[in-house]
């Protein structure tokens, strides 16, 4: 299952289990407090009968002082239950009739067990229905996002037919009148299409369960050395040391190539992009002497962005593929100084 799907899931059945979980423990409450009710009407029913017959063998009979004992009362106390009786022909006595503590503790036992042992059956049988509800509410939700799926898969798949014909064309015509302005921006937006559509198609795809071992360090030399031919102008500067990352390669360069194309896309003329890898704490900052962003704390959400350019999907694209691979992301900014990009590694170290 996807995020989404977990999450869905996970929402319902507690939504689901806990509603009925606590009227379930309500409802045996008070019928556990009945059946103690209950347990002490028939004791004081057979005391009752025990003051006329004398045949007592769960209790104990003695005879006390009149006082200001009430008669045919239950008493519930440290001793257990006990009732007063009148004695026939007797005016300084009562009967004493006591069903001791120990015994009525076993019984308030017995009666937990049961009640307990029958919570605990209705309560798996909740939790089965709970989890069984979970997964037909999350039905409708699953079918909606294969659909969504397959549909830009197929949107995906289109695209190749009229960008190959694009890309070919531009070349011809860049031999044919050489150096253009119009045709280096159809090339450009041809460019911008093929990386959004790789980006959506590495989206599509689980990552998290497609791990292998690879080295940062020649990851970010790769990545640099494809970004400069586009970004002459634009100093780049890589420091750090070894590092072996396992984890899926393919989401981790995206999320690198996304981030380190913005940082020289939207920086200044002549200005630079630093890429440091601090070992102790796993942590690998990009920052940039760009324009800066106005609301860092929005650019992770999708369609939002601050300049033309773009489509304003690229940054969620890169929200996402870090929560499937566990990498912690975070962004500080100031206008006119720069950003600095933080992604926390611990996660995808090799060791």
């Amino acid at each position: 299952m996807s995020k989404v799907e977990i999450e869905s899931f996970v929402k319902s059945f507690t939504l689901f289990f806990s509603s009925l979980s606590i009227l379930i423990t309500t409802l045996f409450y008070i019928n556990y407090t009945k059946d103690i009710q209950t347990l002490n009407e028939t004791l004081f029913s057979q005391m009752r009968v025990c003051s006329y017959n004398l045949q007592c063998e769960q209790f104990t009979i003695d005879f006390v002082p009149k006082e200001k004992q009430e008669l045919y009362f239950l008493y519930n106390d440290e001793k257990g239950l006990s009732s007063y009786y009148p004695v026939p022909n007797s005016e300084k006595y009562f009967m004493l009739i006591n069903f001791n503590a120990r015994q009525y503790t076993l019984e308030l036992k017995k009666l937990q067990q049961d009640a307990l042992l029958n919570f605990l059956i209705i309560l798996s049988v909740v939790l089965i229905l709970s989890i069984l509800f979970s997964f037909y509410a999350l039905s409708p939700l699953r079918n909606a996002l294969l659909l969504t799926q397959e549909f830009i898969k197929d949107i995906l798949h289109d695209f190749n037919t009229p960008l190959a014909s694009l890309r070919l064309n531009s070349a011809m015509l860049k031999k044919e009148i050489v150096e253009n302005q119009k045709v280096q921006r159809i090339e450009q937006s041809v460019s911008t299409i093929l990386n959004l559509e790789e980006h959506l198609g590495s989206y599509l795809h689980s990552h998290a369960l497609q791990k292998e071992q690879f080295d940062l360090q020649e990851l970010l030399t790769e990545r640099i050395a494809m970004l400069e031919k586009n970004y002459p102008a634009i100093h780049f500067k890589l420091g750090l040391s070894n590092q072996k990352l396992s984890t899926n390669k393919e989401a981790l360069s995206r999320i690198i190539d996304n981030i380190l194309s913005n940082a020289a896309k939207y920086n200044k003329r002549n200005g630079s992009v630093s890429i440091i890898y601090n070992q102790e704490n796993f942590l690998l900052s990009i920052t940039d002497t760009g324009v800066g962003i106005k609301n860092p704390k929005r650019i992770f959400e999708r369609f939002y962005k601050e300049q033309e350019r773009g489509l304003g999907i690229g940054l969620h694209i890169v929200k996402k593929l870090c929560e499937e691979l566990k990498i912690k992301i975070s962004v500080e900014s100031q206008m006119s100084q720069g950003t600095t990009f933080t992604l926390n590694l611990s996660k995808l170290i090799y060791r």
